[in-house]
């Protein structure tokens, strides 16, 4: 179980397409692919907070004054 093959992903397309039909599947895709890109631009900006800030350390410190 798990293991998908061809007969089983063209049914699934099938069901797919009368549930929805052809014309609402294309806005479906670039929905999923909007929310895909939104999600992929928040977790890299949440990536960039989470990274802590360089501080000068304390050598450069005491050769400035």
């Amino acid at each position: 179980m798990g293991n998908l093959g061809a007969t089983e992903i063209l049914l699934i397309l099938l069901v797919v397409v009368l549930l929805f039909g052809g014309r609402k599947i294309p806005e479906l895709m670039k929905g999923i692919g909007q929310g895909m890109k939104e999600f992929k631009k928040a977790s890299h900006l949440e990536d960039e907070t989470d990274k802590p800030t360089a501080e000068p350390k304390k050598d450069e410190e005491k050769n400035k004054g």
